[in-house]
């Protein structure tokens, strides 16, 4: 596969695809979002923020972007409408990136984009586990009538992994239901990131995908997102978690729901930039 060339690339991953060991590319979809759409234009917006707005080097790992090997393809070309083969274009977009044995690190969109990546790495990883970081349960089995949508993800994922592989953190949003379902099939934190270390024990040594939902932190630092969700964490809470997976196999992550329209101060998409930065020189090991 040949780097897309046609991107402006976020800062410090200008790698050519073949030398990377690291792949990030964006999924603009939005089409279920059942509020305020707008995630679509996350990985764009990051993109030209990222330039002028932002460091390759972290003070808090020590590490600088510039020192590891990250490819930014781009954003997939992703169709409108149902959702079904907008999955299966990012499921055989990630199986080509692990079958050159690079980790794929997507840039949603949407939540619902997170099932088409992980489709492909439970193919390579049969024992994959997930690290799950949210304000909602995205548990139902089905929303408005469809089974796929950004409200059930994570149900779709577990009908994937099974149970006791799915671990959340900062649920402080859902049905009823989900919360009494998710007692019986994985293992659930509400409100907080408490169970972090609990988690790096449960996981170590197993293959981990990290999905990151932004509005798992409080408006009041991530107001750019369709569904804010008061009571989140805030920064510093997911910055430790994010250091301390440094320990863990991870096999592939992904950021969603940036809607960064939604905060004209920009102050969201610096959050989501730093977010991913920490994120990827976690990865790379």
């Amino acid at each position: 596969m040949k780097t897309n060339k046609n991107v402006q690339n976020l800062i410090g991953c200008d790698k050519d695809y073949d030398e990377a060991n690291i792949v990030v590319f964006g999924a603009p979809y939005d089409g279920t979002t059942s509020y305020r759409p707008g995630t679509r234009f996350a990985a764009k917006v990051m993109r030209s923020e990222s330039v002028l707005g932002f460091e390759t080097y972290s003070p808090y790992q020590d590490k600088d972007l510039t020192e590891i090997s990250v490819c930014d393809y781009g954003d997939l070309v992703l169709p409108y409408g149902g959702p079904e083969l907008v999955l299966d274009i990012i499921s055989d977009f990630t199986k080509d990136v692990l079958s050159d044995d690079k980790i794929p690190l997507m840039i949603g969109g949407e939540h619902l984009v997170t099932l088409g990546t992980v489709r492909a790495l439970v193919e390579k990883y049969p024992d994959l586990h997930v690290i799950h970081f949210d304000a909602h349960t995205d548990l139902r089995h089905e929303f408005f009538g469809r089974e796929l949508s950004h409200a059930t993800v994570m149900r779709r994922v577990w009908d994937l992994v099974g149970d006791d592989k799915i671990f959340q953190m900062g649920i402080r949003s859902g049905d009823r239901s989900e919360f009494e379902w998710a007692k019986e099939h994985l293992h659930q934190c509400r409100y907080n990131c408490d169970t972090i270390d609990y988690i790096i024990e449960q996981t170590k040594g197993k293959p981990v995908y990290v999905t990151i939902d932004l509005d798992i932190l409080d408006p009041s630092v991530f107001p750019g997102t369709g569904t804010p969700e008061p009571g989140g964490v805030d920064f510093s809470t997911l910055l430790n978690c994010i250091l301390k997976m440094s320990e863990l196999n991870i096999v592939g992550a992904d950021i969603n729901e940036l809607s960064p329209h939604y905060d004209p101060s920009g102050s969201s998409t610096a959050v989501a930039i730093k977010t991913l930065r920490e994120l990827l020189l976690t990865i790379h090991k």
